[in-house]
């Protein structure tokens, strides 16, 4: 007789999983953390700052995260009266709340691609 699985449907299960998966919705793309930790470091950009910062990122690609990420008052956009007009963006206190999460995919990146690397170099061996 087959054992079924079990899965865990308390209210608090169900709460997380939905967290998850708002979070997951709001952030998915590739180019979200990338402009978030950008911005985390470096306060207030321009967007022709935040184009030469996030390699390989497209203009109408840029446009449209940031348009996603400001919906989503994780960044705060604001236009200066200059002559041409300028703007500025900057991450908003709840976009900040996202850094030791940011940190965390960095750090694990950074591990990540070292034991591969060593992988790869004792292969070689």
């Amino acid at each position: 007789m087959k054992k079924k699985a079990s899965v865990n449907n308390t209210a608090v299960c169900q709460v997380r999983m939905q967290a998850i998966s708002d979070t997951m919705s709001i952030l998915s793309g590739k180019w979200k953390f990338h402009i978030l930790g950008t911005l985390i470091e470096g306060e207030k950009l321009g967007f022709m700052d935040l184009l030469r910062e996030v390699k390989g990122i497209g203009t109408k690609m840029l446009s449209k995260e940031l348009q996603d990420l400001e919906m989503n008052q994780l960044v705060k956009r604001t236009v200066l009266s200059t002559k041409p007009i300028s703007v500025e963006y900057t991450i908003t206190e709840h976009g900040r709340t996202l850094a030791p999460l940011i940190d965390a995919i960095a750090k694990w990146g950074i591990v990540y691609r070292e034991s591969l690397f060593e992988k790869e170099v004792e292969a070689r061996e």
